[in-house]
């Protein structure tokens, strides 16, 4: 059962496919209202009572003993200590009550923080729309949930074969270098991503032809190899004469201006650029029409970044730090002085008041950026994938984002952001698999090995053994990094045995995740929603449920040979490695399980068999229907 309730005059947000007639806010339970504006909402926790949601967020599956902050941040240090990341997905489940807050800005959620029995929750504005969602269970609430938000987008098949990344590889050269060597390697392999550098001076929807001078060549020798090149797009239109894309934007007026009418400026990668206004659909479909700039060379795959979005600096805000540096110049700076100085400098990135100054067209009128904030990433996704559909069709483009919000997932999916090369980042991109599932993100994953900081080489191959199992699996690192390709390590023998595992597995895992979307159900799912009568079950937050049939359970330690493991039923531990499995009967309870670097481990339920196909080089030259059942 869904309940709507609708407080002042909500954004037209798009999240909801459904029509729910909207009941009188005054009925609502819980609510207070602050005089400030704000919107209040509190209820009680039992001692037991486990909170799940908030899609990609810090910390645990359970979400109990935080802060959360609806806000999508760039911000590249996902430690325990952040209260939001690059997204807003405002999805909570207690109980066997689900809440959806549709409200693209700011919320804070404060889940058992200021007293560990209460979840207060501030909405910072008037107007929302609020969805209470009963349900037996929790997977029930996610079904009616997720029906109520429309399909998850379905990538090619493809889009679930190896795929390795880096900023940057800077030219043609580099790019069949990297896939000489995994082929050399005998790796399997499917993509080659394309960071900025790509571009004719990080301009979108050019190219560098001094680096790439063939790059339609190169795309075409690609795809003879059945390997796809996915370039990255960014939110940002470089400021420049001349340049097509920037001169029709400004002419037609389509980016976002400030409350003067001028444009708003910011610096990023390029420079000064202009944000195209994409709560807009004439924008959208404008914008949208840019890919085909590159889907006419032959690129079927694109990731979409710098959208939630991230500004480095805005004109206004860089002239009155220099101003305030020129304040200081020949002073001797003492304590205060100095920090404030170095202040000046380190928040112009993501200003607020920037943020505050940008206005966007929506619902036929002029709104403030601060009340649609969590919008804009999920937008520029959103015309990108209309795109798609119109042209070429359903499931035959890939698309993913950093910046997302709930209806984005109906066209793209999403990628955790840049995470780092830490042990404990393993286990934060496992939890977020399953609450991103329940906000209708199902083709996701992380930055295999991590991006930022130098990766060691059982680092990325047990983060590796973890990707075996996600929809997007990709190997991502930052620039200045160690090199993290899987043939840049002694052991090369060891990462081809983990990527051949993941060929093998491909046709499973496809239906899996075709099932789970058409379905609206979810590829992962915690323990405790398959075993809530069990104690240890609910607690387990190193483990997942994959399907129906199986059990995933990585190893997230350095210098370890295995994990403990709780198997709240009888099952069979499996270790895959390359060609090779080996099989052993478990019963219910605690188990020590070894686990050599070069396999991946998987627990399947008893009495239930998943397919094993013959491994390639290619997802192109699997066999599906060819398979060994284990």
């Amino acid at each position: 059962m869904i309940r709507k309730y609708t407080m002042g005059s909500p954004v037209t947000t798009d999240a909801v496919v459904m029509d729910i007639p909207a009941e009188n806010m005054e009925g609502y339970p819980f609510a207070n209202r602050t005089e400030d504006g704000k919107f209040i909402f509190s209820f009680a926790l039992g001692d037991d009572e486990i909170v799940y949601g908030l899609g990609e967020a810090p910390r645990g599956i359970n979400k109990r003993g935080w802060i959360y902050r609806s806000w999508c941040s760039d911000d590249p240090f996902h430690t325990e200590t952040k209260q939001a990341l690059y997204a807003a997905h405002n999805f909570l489940i207690h109980g066997t009550c689900g809440i959806f807050i549709d409200y693209p800005s700011e919320i804070i959620w404060d889940i058992g923080y200021t007293h560990p029995d209460e979840v207060i929750i501030t909405i910072e504005g008037p107007d929302f729309d609020i969805y209470l969602i009963s349900g037996d269970s929790p997977i029930q609430i996610v079904r009616e949930f997720r029906g109520l938000t429309g399909q998850a987008y379905i990538p090619p098949f493809w889009a679930f074969g190896y795929q390795q990344s880096r900023w940057s590889y800077h030219n043609a050269e580099a790019v069949r270098n990297i896939i000489r060597k995994y082929d050399e390697a005998s790796i399997p392999l499917d993509c080659v991503y394309l960071d900025i550098d790509y571009m004719e001076r990080f301009k979108n929807f050019t190219i560098n032809r001094e680096t790439f001078p063939d790059f339609e060549q190169l795309v075409s020798e690609m795809k003879e190899k059945n390997i796809h090149l996915i370039p990255i797009i960014d939110a940002g239109v470089k400021k420049e004469e001349g340049y097509p894309v920037y001169e029709e934007g400004k002419e037609k007026r389509y980016f976002c201006r400030t409350e003067d009418g001028s444009d708003f400026e910011g610096g990023v990668w390029p420079g000064i650029v202009g944000f195209p206004d994409f709560l807009r659909p004439e924008v959208r479909a404008w914008f949208g029409e840019q890919y085909r700039f590159l889907t006419d060379m032959g690129i079927d795959g694109f990731w979409n970044d710098m959208n939630e979005p991230a500004i480095f600096y805005s004109v206004r805000g860089l002239e009155n730090a220099l101003e305030e540096a020129g304040k200081l110049r020949g002073q001797n700076l003492d304590l205060g002085k100095f920090f404030y100085l170095k202040n000046v400098f380190s928040e112009l990135s993501n200003n607020m008041e920037d943020y505050a100054s940008i206005t966007h067209e929506a619902d036929g009128r002029t709104v403030s950026h601060m009340a649609v904030h969590n919008l804009y990433g999920a937008n520029m996704t959103r015309a990108a994938g209309e795109f798609f559909e119109k042209e070429f069709g359903r499931e035959k483009i890939l698309m993913f984002s950093r910046a997302s919000y709930i209806g984005a997932h109906r066209y793209g999916g999403i990628w955790f952001g840049d995470n780092h090369s830490w042990w404990s980042h393993i286990l934060l991109s496992l939890k977020m698999l399953v609450n991103a599932n329940m906000c209708g993100f199902l083709y996701c994953g992380a930055d295999l090995g991590g991006f930022n900081e130098n990766a060691t080489e059982d680092l990325v191959l047990r983060f590796l053994a973890l990707g075996v199992f996600t929809p997007l699996m990709r190997n991502h690192s930052a620039m200045g990094t160690r090199d993290q390709e899987c043939f840049s390590f002694d052991h090369t023998d060891a990462f081809r045995d983990v990527v051949l595992v993941r060929y093998r597995l491909i046709p499973y895992l496809y239906d899996t995740f075709r099932k789970a979307a058409e379905t609206n159900d979810m590829m992962f799912r915690p323990l405790s929603f398959d075993y809530p009568d069990d104690p240890l079950a609910r607690e387990c937050e190193t483990q997942l449920m994959l399907g129906e049939e199986c059990m995933i359970a990585p190893v997230y330690e350095q210098n370890v040979r295995g994990r403990t493991v709780y198997l709240p039923e009888d099952m069979t531990f499996v270790k895959l490695s390359g060609e090779h499995i080996v099989k052993e009967p478990l019963s219910k309870g605690l188990h020590y399980v070894r686990v050599g670097l070069n396999e991946v481990p998987l627990f399947i339920k008893k009495g239930k068999t998943i397919p094993l196909c013959q491994s390639a080089m290619r997802t192109a030259q699997l066999k599906p229907e060819q398979v060994t059942w284990i």
